[in-house]
Parts: structure tokens; sequence; C-alpha cells
């Protein structure tokens, strides 16, 4: 057998792999073995800390929560991309330094349509 360069992250990627289906198949196994199975509607029944369960779990939300947590994600990812940047930023060379400048202007056309589409206003 040849020495292959992606032999050790073959033989760590099969350990992985048998790890975690060897942890599964022991779990399942426990849970034929000691669990009863004794269905019923108390068991079945819905139990959050310690309270029965009143009406229906199912409320509408309002848009802008979702809409103000897509901003912030989005603009909490340009911190993490402009951070190495920031760091690193006089070893750029004038086409790295167009292209953060493209990704800067994208994220600033981004805030400004959210701006226009008075998605940052709360109401």
């Amino acid at each position: 057998m040849t020495n292959s360069p992606y032999l050790p992250v073959i033989v760590l990627l099969l350990a992985a792999v048998a790890f975690a289906l060897s942890t599964l198949l022991l779990a399942w196994l426990w849970a034929k073995k000691y669990s009863p199975h004794k269905p019923g509607p108390s068991k079945n029944a819905i139990y959050e800390c310690g309270l029965e369960s009143a009406g229906d779990a199912w409320i509408q939300f309002k848009p802008g929560y979702y809409l103000y947590g897509i901003i912030f994600l989005v603009f909490d990812v340009e911190a993490i991309f402009l951070l190495p940047f920031a760091v690193a930023f006089s070893g750029f060379s004038a086409a790295e330094s167009i292209a953060m400048l493209v990704f800067l202007l994208l994220l600033v056309e981004g805030l400004v349509w959210a701006y226009q589409k008075n998605i940052l206003v709360w109401r």
C-alpha cells in the first residue's frame, strides 16, 4: 500500500462515522430494552416546566422580528469579514482592496434598500 497523504483523513473520517453510528445504535438498543412502551394521553401530553398547556401554541409573530434578525445577521457577518481586512490592510493589493470595496458597497446598498422599504422602522 502506498503512503497517501489522504490516508489519515480517510481513517479519521471512518472513525468519526463509526463513532456516531455506534452511539446511535447503542442508544436505540438501550431504549428498546429498558424504556417502557406505554402510550397514553398523559404520556403523549406536552410537558413544559411543570405547567399544563393552555390554548394553542401556534402564535403568529410579526414579520418585523424576523426582518430585524436577518438584518442583524447580515451586518454581523459583515463585521466578521471586515476584521481580517482591517488587521491586514497594509498587505493587500489593489485588486483585493477593490474586491473588499465591492463587498462593502453591496452591503451598504442592502442597508439603503432596507431603509427605503421602512424595514428599520419599528412599529
